[in-house]
């Protein structure tokens, strides 16, 4: 995997979603790389907190509209001509789902079609990856690591627009692109890491309170996820976009990006750990009755681990002292959250000898 440096290099990349938490690190981590990326981004966005501090809007082409926006797509795509293209904007949120269900399969769905069909016939652009959610596969109420072949779905909004974008992503490859671009999807959830600023989700929910000296209030306690350093599933995009790239026939389908077995942790158990790192707080259980969300949820990995060669590398432990620390560093001693995030990339690009 030493070779990402050599291979990204001068590369023009395009990122959707840009100016979200997933979408700046991995801008950032381009720019390490020494790729010439552009962005898309949306206005307005409560979540871009991350992407100013970094001044990436300074680094980056950056454009901001609505990938609904058909038009607006396919003249960014003509004119910033990516090789690479990164879909990562969406309605990340299951609870917004539930308030906003037109609007999350919109952006979720259609979006994702948008950016597949303003691709469409543009030889400049050799591979596409697509990021979908854990949350795309069908609910079977217990605990089951799923493998990408197994069959997709769910309850909840956000998670039944992920399973379209999935069916949307794979009419494209297999019926009207047909091998002439790479196209794949990357199936991750519950990433966390530093510079995650939206509301109704655990780790900035958590800082939030935390940072008052209130009680951290958990709605699902007791809910089992794949917890997983924001990192990790960004190295398995770009070794991912890379592969398929030169290879397109054998790298192009879909692919899970999770945390190994033992990283498994309830929400309870996350927070804890994430008290213990922070120096101080304490919990409180909250009635949970009106959004249905899974409970039980793991990927199995085996499929990257085996073919891309990719592998987790930072235990769940690891994983929240990065993230809390991350936290500390920008909000306690008032450090620059360039250093920071820069910092940890570096550290974990020597961690996987990148």
């Amino acid at each position: 995997m030493s070779n990402l440096k050599r291979f990204y290099k001068n590369k023009r990349v395009l990122v959707t979603g840009a100016t979200g938490f997933k979408g700046s690190w991995l801008c950032s981590w381009l720019l390490k790389l020494g790729a010439k990326v552009y962005g898309i981004g949306f206005v307005p966005n409560e979540n871009d907190r991350l992407f100013y501090s970094l001044l990436l809007n300074k680094k980056i082409n950056i454009k901001l509209f609505d990938i609904r926006n058909l038009n607006k797509l396919k003249k960014f795509i003509s004119s910033s001509k990516p090789s690479i293209i990164f879909h990562m904007a969406a309605q990340p949120l299951v609870i917004e789902s539930y308030k906003n269900p037109l609007l999350t399969f919109d952006v979720n769905s259609r979006g994702t079609m948008n950016v597949l069909e303003a691709s469409r016939n543009k030889k400049f652009i050799k591979s596409i990856v697509c990021i979908t959610s854990d949350k795309c596969y069908e609910n079977i109420g217990s605990i089951k690591n799923y493998k990408e072949e197994d069959i997709l779905g769910g309850v909840d909004p956000y998670s039944v627009s992920k399973a379209s974008a999935e069916l949307v992503i794979k009419s494209y490859r297999e019926s009207i692109f047909k091998g002439s671009c790479a196209i794949s999807s990357a199936r991750a959830g519950n990433v966390i890491g530093g510079g995650d600023w939206s509301s109704k989700r655990l780790v900035p929910d958590c800082i939030r309170f935390m940072k008052k000296k209130s009680k951290v209030l958990l709605r699902n306690p007791n809910s089992n996820r794949p917890w997983q350093f924001v990192l990790e599933p960004l190295k398995g995009y770009l070794i991912l976009a890379m592969k398929q790239y030169s290879q397109p026939r054998k790298y192009s389908s879909a692919w899970n990006f999770g945390p190994e077995n033992k990283s498994k942790k309830t929400v309870k158990e996350i927070v804890k750990l994430m008290i213990d790192r922070w120096g101080s707080g304490s919990i409180k259980n909250i009635k949970n009755k009106k959004f249905l969300e899974h409970k039980n949820l793991q990927l199995n990995i085996n499929k990257a681990k085996k073919k891309l060669k990719w592998k987790p590398t930072y235990g769940v432990k690891e994983t929240i002292a990065v993230t809390v620390d991350w936290y500390f560093r920008v909000l306690k001693t008032k450090e620059n959250p360039i250093d920071v995030t820069n910092e940890q990339i570096h550290n974990y690009m020597l961690d996987n000898n990148l």
